[in-house]
Order: structure tokens, then sequence, then C-alpha cells
């Protein structure tokens, strides 16, 4: 793989894309920026999200100089892209950066860890000598755009309006704030002064699930993760979680996972 097909950099400054460049750019904007302006539009309000950008776009982001990073840009070459690793992935097959629109996603909390480590990664390496670095840093491409494509995340396109996208966003943020104690879709429709039906007809809209699934996703997640990484018992991991009792619990992972909670601990 040639040293100019993929490339990254740190948003530190603003950023124009060089001219006559021909790459793909995604471009993950951590914390705020002043803003990314595409053909001459102005997108305010842009933290956590990720965009991919076709190189026939003209795109620009406004941050006060600084030292302090506020996220990353990668470059793509077609070569990149065209890779038999990555070329059947959903994110691909449907164009992602060749749909007359510009594809954003608004990551899950806790998503965005795993996107950091993931690109800070792939920086890594690209500064690398390290043996079979370009199967590593595809690997890494390849889970980097699964975890943009999970259902987990919000994907919708750049508009300075889009109601039913934000009240997904908020209600997702809700869950990742509340989900300990409230596991109920009702719970979070009065917390957006919204009916449980409309919540879940955004839901739906947006990421094409129900509004219950995305509280489930949320639990199981962090059962897995408690699980695998954690030394809490299968008992203290329930109750954290807000489950009435461990055999409910169990009864819930089981239904979901195909696997009861200990069985899942020890492989």
């Amino acid at each position: 793989m040639k040293q100019d097909y993929i490339n990254i950099s740190q948003i530190i400054k603003e950023i124009t894309p060089k001219a006559n460049k021909d790459d793909y750019a995604v471009c993950w904007i951590k914390n705020e920026v002043d803003g990314i302006e595409i053909d001459h539009v102005l997108y305010r309000n842009v933290s956590n999200s990720i965009f991919f950008l076709d190189p026939k776009l003209q795109w620009k982001i406004f941050k006060s100089d600084g030292s302090t990073s506020v996220g990353y840009i990668l470059h793509l070459s077609k070569e990149v892209l065209n890779n038999p690793i990555l070329s059947n992935l959903h994110i691909n097959k449907v164009r992602l950066f060749n749909s007359g629109e510009v594809p954003l996603f608004k990551l899950s909390p806790g998503i965005e860890i795993r996107t950091q480590a993931i690109l800070e990664m792939i920086d890594e390496l690209l500064g690398s000598h390290l043996n079979h670095k370009d199967e590593a840093i595809l690997s890494l491409l390849n889970t980097f755009f699964v975890y943009c494509d999970g259902q987990c995340n919000i994907k919708s396109i750049v508009s300075n309006n889009n109601s039913k996208t934000n009240v997904v966003y908020k209600f997702k943020q809700l869950v990742d704030q509340n989900i300990l104690e409230n596991h109920e879709v009702t719970y979070y429709a009065e917390k957006l002064n919204i009916s449980p039906k409309y919540l879940n007809e955004c839901v739906q809209e947006v990421l094409s699930v129900s509004s219950k699934s995305i509280i489930i996703e949320q639990l199981l997640m962090r059962s897995r993760h408690a699980l695998k990484f954690s030394n809490q018992s299968i008992k203290e991991i329930s109750f954290e979680l807000g489950f009435s009792s461990p055999d409910y619990f169990s009864y819930f992972f089981k239904t979901h996972t195909g696997v009861t909670p200990s069985t899942l601990r020890k492989t």
C-alpha cells in the first residue's frame, strides 16, 4: 500500500483540503469547532460527528488556532476503498461518498472513545516501520467503518434543521446518562416532552429500529463490557445496570444474545 493512499492528521487549526486532491475525506470532530463549511454552507454544533466528504465537495473547518486537537481528518484514496477488506462493507455498498448528499454520523455516547483509539492507532502505524502494518491499518479501517455503520449511531445527512434527527440524538444522550436507573421508553419520552409513539416514530425513521431496541442495545453493550473486563460478580453487574434481580438479568441477556452471562464470561 503506497504511503499516499492513506493520510491522517489532527484537527489543531483551520483546515482546507489541498488543491487538486482526489482523495475522499473522513472528518471526525470530537469537540466543538467554530463550524464546518461544505460547498459554501456553514454548519455549526457539529461535535461528536463524522462527515464523509466526496472529492468533488469544497469544504473548510473553522477552528481557532491552538495546540489542542479536536479530532482527525482521514484522507483515503479510491484504491484503499476498493480493497477487498473494505469493498464489501455496507458503508461502501451504499456509496456513502457518492450519494449526492453529505453523509453524517452522530456517534452514540461511548463509541467516541473507541473511535479515537482506532484513529490514534492508524496515526501511529502510518508513522512506523512495523512489519505487516498495511494489513493492520486496513483491519483498523474496517473496524472504524463497522462502528460508523452500527445501529448505535445516528446516520443522517448534513442539515441545519433536521428535527427528528435531533430528537433521536437527544434520546440517545438521555439513554446514556440514565440507563442505569431507567429502562423504559416512556421515561425518555417524558423527558423529551413528546409521546412514546412519536419518539418511536423518530427512531424508526432515523435508525430503522425501535426506541426500545436502543435501550436494549445500550444495556447489552454495558453488560458485555462488565462481564469481560471487570471483576464484579454477575449479581453486582445486574444491580448496577438497574435490573431487579440477577435471575431477570440472566433471562434478559440470554434472550437477546443466546448465551447466559456466565457462559459469555468463560469465553
